[in-house]
Formats: C-alpha cells, structure tokens, sequence
C-alpha cells in the first residue's frame, strides 16, 4: 500500500505561536495550523510501505548535531499561474544543509533517487492559488513581515511524517522520531 513521506524538524511551540501569529491579512490564504508547521528536510512522496521501512531504517543510521536555528524573515514561492505559498525563513543554514545532506544519502541508501531541486531552509505558513498569489495584499504582508526574527531555539528531533491529503489541505502522521545530537 502507498504511502506519502516526508522527514521534517518541528519548531518548539513559542516559535509556532509566533509563526500562527503572522497568519492573517491574506485574502485566499490557506494558513497552515499549528500541527502542520515543520521545515521540511526532503520530501520523499508516494512510496510502498517497504520502501518507507527502508527509509526509516537508513534514517535511524542519521547521527547529526541537533541545529539551533532562528527565524529570519519572510517569503513567497510562486509556481507559476497555479499556486504559491508564503513561508518564514530560518538562518544560519550550515547546519541545516550538512543535515539534509545526511538525510538526503540515507534516502539514496533506500533506493530513493537523490534530491535535485536546491534546499531552501523555510516554514510554509499559507498556500495560496495563483490569483491569491497576485493580490496586492500578498506584497503587503510580505512587507510588514520581512523584518521577522526572534530568539535563537534548537529542533532536538528529527521526524518522518506521513501526509495524509483531503479537501481542508494536508495533515500530517509522526511515524517515527530521531533524537538529534545535543
């Protein structure tokens, strides 16, 4: 039976409850709720359960320094016509890239092809059509948020989740969980 994967870090709950705070003033935004804010280390997507078996597997062979991160700034992806997201950045990437590296080889280990598109460190807050994306108030948020920081945190676990699609948008099902170095 097919699964959809992917292996995420989720923030503690005083940067989520800053995160759900910039969640408004966005006509057609879908804001993302507090159990779906993560930052994504590679998404794996439709796979068998053995394959996802394997993946676990190689990702419990992962030892890497949990990565203490803050927030920094604010951005959009837009693809295209068809849709776009919104997202709160994360600096200093270092850590996080040795990271998504390691778990990007544990996945070639599982038979998985390696990752190809660039890692951009970031939290999704909102998921937005392509006319959402155009809205003048897209522009505006993106202006009153630019300046996002806060203090510094660290992410202690690393998490494959599975996703789970239905008509009010994705959630998402801890499968296992690896602590990270201290």
């Amino acid at each position: 039976m097919p699964v959809r994967l992917f292996i995420a870090l989720r923030p503690p709950a005083n940067v989520r409850e800053q995160l759900l705070d910039l969640m408004e003033g966005v006509p057609g935004a879908r804001w993302q709720d507090d159990e779906q804010l993560h930052l994504t280390l590679r998404f794996i997507g439709e796979v068998d359960e053995s394959v996802g078996e394997d993946v676990a597997a190689a990702l419990g062979q992962v030892h890497a320094p949990a990565p203490t991160l803050r927030l920094s700034g604010t951005g959009a992806f837009n693809k295209g016509s068809r849709s776009g997201a919104l997202w709160a950045g994360v600096t200093p990437h270092d850590a996080l890239h040795a990271l998504h590296r390691k778990v990007d080889h544990a996945c070639v280990r599982a038979g998985l092809r390696p990752e190809r598109r660039a890692f951009l460190p970031h939290v999704t807050l909102a998921r937005l059509s392509g006319a959402a994306m155009r809205d003048p108030a897209v522009d505006q948020w993106l202006a009153t948020t630019a300046g996002l920081a806060g203090p510094a945190f660290t992410l202690p676990h690393m998490i494959l989740l599975q996703s789970h699609l239905g008509r009010e948008g994705a959630s998402y099902e801890p499968v296992v969980r690896w602590p990270l170095e201290p």
